[in-house]
């Protein structure tokens, strides 16, 4: 199997496309990119006799490739490491797991340490690693609130820096993608109009923010919540807050660790309810323990302890990032909350496209679009991924 294939055909599948399901379907790819669908009785038509590479399907599922829009680690390793080995390992663990793209995303820290984070990242963008590609970076901090911080360090919680995110920014390039804020602190609106007018990401979290103070921060441009229910103000039946101010508007997306154990089912049927899969992003926040056996952690310089797959600070008991995959995110979203499979791919894949300013080449399974590709079972789990028309797994 030429695992660098960019010119294929996948035949014999059920593809998920963005408002229906194609059974018996085939994807013919030229040069990496989605030249043609089609159903299964023109396919003997067009290629016989052709010398292509085949891959088939065997009747099971073809969607988009995923789109994890933010991750601090995974298979033993996390971003803040900061070094070109970490990125690049936490990249290819994820595509054995259906992601095609990512956002590296940062801890609250000390700014050296994010410069080097940044750096580093934007080099491995760079290369070819056999992993999934790097889009951009998510800086999760260190602007949010004391009262907030969940698993991150309290120690390097500072107010929001003009300063300071043009530093972070002009150094990125352009790579800095979305940026999580506490819009109640002093400063934090006029940051978030600058973001915006930067075309970055505003994205609420970690935040004490009232309901007015949400509603104050999403007139200032900031249109997505970072994971929804989870170090945020929540819902009161005499204070809304957070929760309700992002559920309730229509043009704010929320993120929604689907795991099971920072939301359960009913909450994220609640949220599937009120936003619908237009405007729901589902992300893993996955860890250095995210493919790993339980045990001691770090999280930045958090010790974390993993138990049942359930990563915790070892003091405060707070829930400390995830061990979630994005194929165990949409096996969860099915099962658990009953949506339609094509609707779970769509909040893995084409919002989270759309979001990044990448809908027009990923996010769906389309004529003209790249071929990030994620093939699963029966049972929903991984059995190869194409990033770009290169097969990067294959199990």
């Amino acid at each position: 199997m030429d695992r660098t294939t960019a010119t294929f055909v996948i035949r014999n599948g059920r593809l998920v496309l963005e408002d229906s399901i194609c059974e018996g379907g085939y994807i013919y790819v030229e040069q990496g990119v989605i030249r043609e669908i089609g159903h299964g009785e023109s396919f003997s038509r067009k290629f016989a006799g052709r010398s292509i590479t085949v891959f088939d399907a065997n009747d099971q599922w073809i969607l988009p490739g995923f789109i994890d829009i933010h991750i601090h680690g995974g298979d033993g390793y996390e971003v803040m490491d900061g070094t070109i080995h970490a990125i690049e390992a936490i990249s290819r663990f994820h595509a054995r797991h259906g992601t095609t793209g990512w956002l590296p995303t940062t801890l609250t820290a000390q700014i050296a340490d994010l410069d080097r984070v940044i750096h580093v990242a934007k080099r491995s963008a760079c290369r070819f690693h056999g992993g999934a590609q790097i889009l951009g970076i998510h800086l999760e901090g260190p602007f949010i609130s004391p009262k907030r911080c969940g698993a991150q360090n309290p120690e390097f919680v500072i107010p929001p820096s003009m300063d300071i995110l043009k530093h972070l920014t002009s150094i990125a390039e352009g790579f800095v993608k979305k940026v999580t804020i506490a819009p109640e602190l002093e400063g934090a609106l006029d940051v978030i109009c600058w973001l915006t007018e930067q075309g970055i990401i505003v994205s609420l979290g970690h935040t004490d923010a009232t309901f007015q103070q949400t509603l104050d921060a999403i007139a200032a441009g900031a249109l997505h919540a970072t994971h929804l229910f989870n170090a945020m103000r929540g819902l009161h039946h005499r204070e809304g807050g957070v929760v309700a101010a992002a559920l309730l508007t229509d043009d704010v997306v929320c993120e929604m660790i689907a795991d099971g154990h920072h939301v359960s089912p009913e909450m994220m049927r609640l949220a599937y309810r009120l936003k619908g899969r237009d405007n729901l992003v589902l992300i893993t926040d996955a860890m250095a323990a995210a493919g790993k056996a339980d045990g001691n952690y770090k999280l930045g310089a958090l010790d974390v302890i993993v138990q049942d797959g359930v990563a915790v600070l070892k003091e405060g008991n707070h829930l400390a990032g995830s061990t979630l995959t994005m194929d165990e995110a949409i096996r969860n979203m099915v099962r658990k909350v009953g949506i339609d499979l094509r609707d779970a791919a769509y909040m893995a894949a084409t919002v989270p496209a759309r979001e990044l300013g990448l809908a027009h080449t990923q996010g769906s399974i389309a004529v003209g679009k790249r071929a990030d590709l994620v093939v699963l079972d029966e049972g929903l789990h991984v059995v190869a991924t194409w990033i770009a028309g290169r097969q990067v797994f294959a199990r």
